[in-house]
């Protein structure tokens, strides 16, 4: 936002004229005022009472859930009423689902019976379906009318809907048969039946699907809006993809909280409480912790081999940071291929193998460099000894099985978690790394066993 703008606004408030205040708002983009709380969060219940309703409407519904919180506690009663009357139902149904209980039912209070009734009914869909993102605000006509009927019922009914885009086409029963976009009914002829412009390419959800196949339906089908149906096919609402971009967004940061081992964040990081913070990273810390550990135990196992051949332990952070970071590559990429459609559960044997491939190639090249390092330090000391050679071979073989067991291990995680019907983010990398540092322990000092053993063990 320009800075002009944040202190003729300021200059204003200063002021307390409130008339040329409001004139001021009303002609700022909505994007703007939502900028403008931001930089002035004190004034954020001044600003949403100063606009006229329906803007104050349509700014309330973009802020996060931490300002809008804010502003309902301040705002006075009636201008509180008029917004939430006039909330979208899909806002407010997300809205009430953030709030507490005594907070929801002091809201729903507001609301005239009718959108009381259907508050509570998208309410009683789980939290992360789609029936809790759907708006019953659409335009249905029968597959009977002609296109006249069809314009006509849209000028009465279609400043009600969410869009108007699509329309919808059911039966007397209310059951879903298809849906038509705005433009190839504005091109019939008047006299033409909705029925006879039908194309029976429908796709609709399900109330019950998870938000997360909603995102990748509409970004298969380039979509503005989906119908939703219930498991009779009967038409309950539809879904816009403003909601779904919202909720995409959602999940990309909580899939990237979880990526990085910690628990997702529902506020912004700024306005989280330090003991929030440290709620939320302790769990994965300990955990990750006690994972590590384990690599004590691995090399208590082989400590009479370190004893003999101390200089094997020079090459353990290399060998363990080799095996995670492959592994962690392995699983961010199956991940981000996982959240965007383009693999399933039934991929994994082409994943496995694609990974065996990969990681033969990414490991032969490691280890090429791990030995070359060997070798050229020998013109330079003798701290490796007679058997060098055995050495850069036992980094070289292990650096290969090593980084070929962390893309193995970081490619079939999220394949395993989703299988299991966990989040594939939770297989984040910090957790694939702990994995493979164990695990890359107990492959190194097998391969020096193997290649040591009569030498230097």
């Amino acid at each position: 936002m320009e800075e002009e703008v944040v202190v003729e606004i300021a200059r204003l408030l200063e002021l307390e004229d409130d008339a040329q205040l409001k004139v001021y708002l009303d002609d700022l983009n909505i994007s703007d005022v939502e900028h403008l709380i931001d930089e002035l969060p004190q004034y954020a219940v001044k600003f949403i009472e100063t606009l006229s309703v329906k803007r104050a409407v349509n700014v309330f519904r973009i802020l996060d859930f931490p300002t809008q919180e804010k502003i309902i506690k301040k705002l006075p009663g009636n201008k509180l009423a008029e917004l939430i009357n006039l909330l979208p139902p899909d806002d407010r149904t997300s809205l009430f689902s953030e709030l507490k209980g005594d907070a929801v039912k002091k809201l729903i209070i507001l609301l005239p019976a009718k959108d009381r009734i259907e508050a509570l009914s998208l309410l009683g869909y789980e939290e992360d379906s789609v029936g809790r993102l759907m708006t019953p605000d659409y335009v249905a006509v029968k597959k009977d009318w002609t296109v006249t009927r069809v314009l006509s019922h849209i000028r009465r009914y279609g400043k009600n809907s969410e869009t108007i885009d699509v329309i919808y086409v059911i039966d007397k029963d209310g059951i879903l048969l298809d849906d038509i976009r705005i433009r190839e009914i504005l091109l019939a002829d008047p006299e033409a039946k909705i029925g006879d412009l039908t194309d029976k390419r429908l796709i609709a959800l399900k109330a019950s699907d998870h938000q997360e196949e909603a995102i990748n339906i509409f970004r298969m089908n380039n979509r503005v809006a989906l119908p939703v149906v219930d498991d009779n096919n009967v038409l309950l609402g539809i879904v816009t993809v403003d909601d779904i971009l919202w909720i995409a967004n959602e999940e990309y940061t909580e899939d990237i909280h979880k990526i990085g081992g910690t628990q997702a964040l529902d506020e912004p990081y700024l306005d989280m409480p330090i003991l929030g913070l440290f709620k939320r990273r302790i769990g994965w810390l300990v955990v990750l912790f006690l994972g590590e550990m384990l690599t004590a135990t691995a090399m208590a196992h082989f400590e009479a081999d370190i004893a003999k051949a101390v200089i094997l332990a020079m090459f353990v952070p290399l060998i363990i940071s080799s095996g995670g970071n492959s592994g962690s590559q392995a699983s961010t990429l199956i991940i981000q291929a996982m959240a965007l459609g383009e693999i399933t559960i039934g991929d994994w044997w082409r994943v496995m193998r694609r990974e065996i491939i990969s990681g033969l190639m990414l490991g032969l090249v490691l280890g090429s460099i791990g030995f070359l390092r060997i070798f050229a330090w020998t013109f330079f000391t003798d701290m490796y000894g007679p058997h060098w050679m055995l050495i850069g071979i036992t980094v070289g073989v292990a650096l290969v099985g090593v980084v070929l067991w962390g893309s193995l291990a970081g490619s079939m995680l999220p394949l395993l978690l989703k299988k299991l019907g966990a989040d594939p983010a939770t297989s984040s990398a910090p957790f694939v790394a702990t994995l493979v540092d164990v695990t890359g322990l107990i492959i190194y000092f097998s391969v020096a066993v193997l290649f040591l053993t009569g030498v230097l063990l």
